[in-house]
């Protein structure tokens, strides 16, 4: 008999996804969080979350907060709600998604919540930070688990095809669109049930991946200056000028790291992009069979075992960065 995963899943948070259902239904207003710089996966597990809760909960007031994205939103996603300290002055609930560390969560607010719940899948030692912590390093996405939480609700709750838009672009955008090693077959059955909402996945893809013909110069950039080191790990740098010259922001620098993935002799890939602001030069590393992710916490950064941030105050820091990845690779890990 064919398992269930998604029962298997929720198997392990039974008592967690009780309470956490318990709180929604207790309070009268909710508001998500998720990480700073946010992703496919912060943006549409809050919005997907946020929708769910006020299309079966429409007397309740919901809010979303946190940065918005300089393409994402209004592109894919609306604009967060913009509200007044004064808000926070009566109870509400809080709920974060997708953060590892208090210290990522975008709207330092959450502080204030008379009761905190969180869903997560990055490796942390937080959960007993929060009222209720429910974490699963090794499913795709944050979307994945909350996915798993609302599937696995009484009948009376619906996930509607507004919700599942926001929530399956999340799966699809930290599963690398299912092509990463945390896509199981728990993860597949998430996306039926999305796609059983009635979404036109054809269309999320379209405006998750819409480029211009502006972004080919940023391309174009990228195949001119990429590097790649004796063992395999390719990078390129982008430093404020460069992102002047191609009008980009900071955090776009990252968007063609995977222009690597999938390269013969290329077996860790990074992108390097110059931040005035603090100043340093924040990176983003991928691979596709080596843990990457330790060295990313020796560089103020962490994430996943395929898929990690960190940074790094100067280029004079980036040869001893490259050696510790070409370690990973000689060490076969």
């Amino acid at each position: 008999m064919r398992k269930n995963y998604i029962k298997l899943e929720a198997s392990k948070f039974k008592s967690e996804y009780k309470a956490v259902i318990k709180q929604i239904e207790k309070y009268d207003r909710i508001a998500i969080f998720r990480h700073i710089k946010p992703d496919f996966d912060a943006l549409g597990t809050q919005f997907g979350l946020a929708t769910f809760i006020k299309e079966n909960f429409p007397n309740k007031e919901v809010i979303t907060l946190g940065d918005n994205h300089v393409t994402f939103t209004n592109r894919i996603y609306p604009e967060v709600d913009k509200v007044n300290d004064s808000w926070f002055d009566t109870p509400f609930l809080g709920i974060v998604v997708d953060v590892g560390e208090k210290k990522r969560i975008a709207d330092p607010r959450f502080e204030r919540a008379e009761f905190l719940i969180k869903f997560d899948h990055h490796p942390s030692n937080e959960e007993t930070h929060f009222d209720i912590g429910i974490c699963d390093i090794e499913l795709a996405a944050a979307s994945e688990l909350v996915c798993n939480f609302l599937f696995t609700l009484p009948k009376k709750y619906k996930v509607s095809k507004n919700a599942a838009w926001y929530l399956y672009s999340a799966l699809v955008g930290d599963s690398g669109r299912f092509q990463y090693s945390s896509t199981s077959a728990h993860t597949f059955e998430i996306s039926s049930l999305l796609i059983e909402t009635g979404i036109n996945i054809t269309e999320i893809y379209a405006k998750m991946y819409e480029k211009t013909i502006d972004d080919l110069d940023s391309i174009k950039f990228v195949l001119n200056n990429f590097k790649v080191s004796e063992h395999g790990v390719a990078y390129y740098v982008m430093t404020q000028k460069d992102l002047d010259t191609l009008k980009l922001t900071n955090e776009r620098g990252k968007e063609n790291v995977n222009t690597f993935a999938n390269i013969r002799g290329i077996n860790i890939w990074c992108s390097i992009t110059e931040d005035v602001t603090v100043p340093c030069y924040r990176i983003s590393i991928r691979s596709r069979d080596y843990v990457i992710n330790e060295v990313a916490k020796k560089y103020e950064g962490g994430g996943h075992a395929q898929a990690a941030g960190a940074q790094i105050p100067n280029l004079d820091a980036l040869p001893q960065f490259i050696e510790d990845l070409e370690k990973v690779i000689l060490e076969g890990k």
